[in-house]
């Protein structure tokens, strides 16, 4: 996105919302057109497409990052999305800023399910780092995991019934 599309409303502190295509990259913005977020090894490379799910999962080191919002969106679409106001206190702004300043230039583990750039935010603004997408894709995998057992024993149970009749 090119600066003059910048969006005025955001507000220091603010989580964004970046639209990746496979999966949505968060950041916490901090005034000056800038963010801080959690960049996967690799991930910053202009060679290695930043949008590749392969860059996110193969890392295990991440690095806290500075840039310029449309450096971050470039073609993609993004929005505040303060996910967890409903649930929990922020931070005050000007704390959220600080901390995520600080941590600029940091190495932090990485892993996908349990510390990435959603949960690096997270903490940042409520002090309790979760991700939501992870949530949903865990809660997906879990609703297939089910629906497969069942088909399978049904179709177990069935063919068992068939053979029992054929006797």
């Amino acid at each position: 996105m090119a600066p003059t599309l910048f969006d005025d409303s955001l507000k220091p502190g603010d989580l964004i919302e970046f639209f990746r295509g496979t999966f949505e990259h968060w950041a916490v913005y901090i005034g000056g057109n800038e963010v801080v977020h959690l960049v996967p090894q690799g991930a910053d490379d202009d060679s290695v497409p930043f949008s590749s799910l392969m860059t996110v999962l193969d890392s295990g080191i991440a690095e806290v990052m500075r840039h310029k919002i449309w450096e971050v969106a470039r073609f993609d679409r993004y929005h505040v999305n303060n996910l967890l106001d409903d649930e929990y206190e922020p931070h005050e702004r000007r704390i959220i800023v600080r901390d995520a300043c600080r941590m600029v230039g940091r190495q932090l583990p990485y892993c996908v399910v349990s510390n990435n750039c959603e949960h690096f935010v997270t903490e940042l603004r409520y002090g309790k780092p979760e991700s939501r997408q992870v949530k949903t894709v865990i809660a997906g995998v879990a609703t297939v995991a089910v629906a497969l057992g069942v088909t399978l024993i049904s179709s177990l149970l069935k063919d068992d019934n068939k053979r029992r009749n054929h006797k």
